[in-house]
C-alpha cells in the first residue's frame, strides 16, 4: 500500500484528486471481445474500447497459445481419450492418453486434444461427451477459473434449456452427461496440472 505524503504548498486538492482518478483508471480490469458493450470505457493503454468489469478468461494475444496439461478432476482423476475416442477418467499419473493439449481458438474458447489418441475433447448437442477426430462445432469448449482455483469446461455451442454443459467424471470416473452438470458441482471442475 502506498502510503502519500503531501507538504503544505506542494500539491494542490485538484491535482492530488486528478492523480488518484488516474489510478484508478488504470487499476480497474476491463475486457472486450471485439463486440459493442453496454457500460463503455476506454482503456488508456491502447485506446480500444472496453467494458469495465471482471477480467475475460482468455485474451487475444493468447490465440492460438498451446498448453500441454493432464486435466485433474475434483473426483480425483486425470481425464483420459483412449484410441477409440472414449472419453473417461484413469486414476494412473502415468497413462499416456491423459496428456492433453489445450489450445485457445478464441477468447475464453479452447480445444482439448488428446496426445496418445489424437482425438478432440467434445460435447455433441444431446451432451455425451466423445473423442472426435477432427476439430469442429462440439470440440470448441469454453474453459473459465472457478472461485475455487479449478477450471470448468462447457461446450461452446450447445446448450440444456439455456443452461451450459460441461466436461464432467462422476465418483467412478465415467463421463456425465452435459445435462446432468452444473458449474457448482465438483463433478466438473478440473485442475490442469503441467506436464
Amino acid at each position: 500500500m502506498w502510503k502519500w505524503k503531501v507538504t503544505k504548498g506542494a500539491c494542490s486538492r485538484l491535482t492530488c484528486l486528478s492523480l488518484l482518478q488516474a489510478l484508478l483508471v488504470y487499476a480497474l480490469p476491463v475486457a472486450c471481445s471485439g463486440e459493442p458493450c453496454g457500460a463503455m470505457c476506454s482503456n488508456p493503454l491502447n485506446g480500444s474500447t472496453a467494458v469495465a468489469g471482471r477480467h475475460v478468461r482468455s485474451y487475444n494475444h493468447l490465440q492460438g497459445d498451446v498448453r500441454r496439461r493432464k486435466l485433474f478432476s475434483f473426483q480425483k482423476f486425470f481425464l483420459r481419450i483412449d484410441k477409440n475416442g472414449k472419453v473417461n477418467g484413469t486414476k494412473s499419473k502415468d497413462d499416456p492418453f491423459s496428456i492433453l493439449e489445450i489450445k485457445s481458438v478464441d477468447v475464453g474458447i479452447v480445444a482439448v486434444k488428446g496426445l496418445g489418441s489424437n482425438f478432440y475433447l467434445a460435447i455433441n448437442k444431446k451432451g455425451d461427451l466423445y473423442g472426435a477426430k477432427e476439430f469442429g462445432t462440439d470440440c470448441k469448449l469454453k474453459e473459465r477459473i472457478e472461485e475455487n482455483g479449478y477450471n470448468t469446461y462447457a461446450s461452446a455451442e450447445w446448450r440444456n434449456k439455456k443452461r451450459p454443459m460441461f466436461v464432467g467424471l462422476s465418483a467412478n470416473g465415467k463421463p456425465m452427461r452435459g445435462k446432468k452438470t452444473r458449474r457448482n458441482n465438483t463433478t466438473t471442475h478440473f485442475l490442469p496440472m503441467v506436464v
